[in-house]
């Protein structure tokens, strides 16, 4: 299987439980309310996501993330890969992100992963994000073999494992 069918329609809104919050394809724009977000959770983020992608950076500045929410908004237009925006229902808050990747790794044809804001962790929002996602992937995508890094394999195992022969 290719990484996605040509005729594939990504969601473009996707409410949680109780309607205070939904996921929507990240954008350039959201950079006033994704950066706080990614740089008030950072020291955690970087212990989940730092030895697999390098992210978040201590010294990432508002530029670089800005920089990088238009390379994730031009991938999304591309279907190259896709980063939701986890926002309260007015987005005004950026509250955490969920990625949606081409396997890197053998043995998988979609690799997510997930966070929330370091205020979210432990709460129901997290627990509603948590549970949503592995249904909304076997709802809405196109994946026989969907990876949940951090979820079903550590981070470090994956590391492990031998690159996908298309990455």
């Amino acid at each position: 299987m290719t990484w996605l069918p040509d005729d594939f329609v990504h969601p473009v809104q996707v409410p949680l439980p109780g309607g205070a919050h939904h996921l929507r394809p990240v954008r350039e724009a959201d950079a006033p309310m994704d950066y706080p977000a990614v740089m008030g959770s950072r020291e955690r983020l970087w212990t989940v996501f730092g030895p697999a992608w390098g992210w978040p950076a201590a010294t990432m500045t508002y530029e670089a993330n800005q920089a990088d929410l238009l390379r994730h908004e031009k991938e999304i237009a591309a279907h190259e890969s896709f980063n939701y925006a986890l926002l309260d229902a007015a987005e005004t808050k950026l509250l955490g992100c969920v990625y949606i990747d081409p396997p890197a790794k053998a043995g998988a044809d979609g690799e997510i992963s997930w966070w929330v804001v370091d205020e979210l962790v432990g709460s129901e929002v997290e627990r509603a994000v948590d549970a949503l996602v592995p249904r909304w992937i076997a709802a809405d995508w196109p994946f026989e073999q969907p990876r949940f890094l951090g979820r079903e394999i550590s981070w470090s195992d994956w590391l492990a494992l031998p690159e996908h022969p298309g990455a």
